[in-house]
Formats: C-alpha cells, structure tokens, sequence
C-alpha cells in the first residue's frame, strides 16, 4: 500500500492558505514544501501524491505572479494618473 507524501499534503494546504488566509507566507512554503515532496516522491516509490504537490505549486506560483501583475497594473494606472496631472 502507498503511503501520501507528508510534504505534499503541506504544499496543498498551505497553497490553499495562501489565497485565503496567508497570502504570501503560505505561497512561499507552497511552492518550497512541493518541490520538496516532488523530489521525496521520486525519491522512494512507495510515496504518492504527486498531483497534491503540484497543486500546490501551481497555487503558489499562480499567487506570486498574480501579485506581480497586480503591483505593476497599480504602478502603471498611478503613474498614468500622475503623468496625466503634470500633462495638464
């Protein structure tokens, strides 16, 4: 019988986390925790859970560069503002 990778039970949890309740705490140890628990799977055959720690990656990641697209649409619309009012 195989047994769930640990690790990768944590990845998932904290990459739902990091949408909810610990934005960027959770995505951080998301994205670490998976591919920690990817390599540990591939490691010893007898782990599964390879697609929980891929989920939790992909939260982590899709939360990091959702809030780099986000910073830089705030940067662009409040330099557009500014530039505007100096135009003016």
């Amino acid at each position: 019988m195989r047994r769930t990778s640990a690790l990768a039970v944590t990845s998932l949890v904290c990459g739902l986390l990091g949408w909810s309740l610990l934005p960027w705490l959770g995505s951080l140890v998301a994205v670490i925790t998976g591919h920690l628990a990817r390599a540990e799977i591939r490691r010893t055959p007898e782990l599964d859970g390879d697609g929980m720690a891929v989920a939790g990656l992909v939260l982590g990641y899709v939360q990091f560069v959702a809030t780099v697209v986000g910073i830089v649409v705030l940067l662009l619309f409040f330099g557009g503002l500014f530039w505007l009012g100096t135009a003016s």
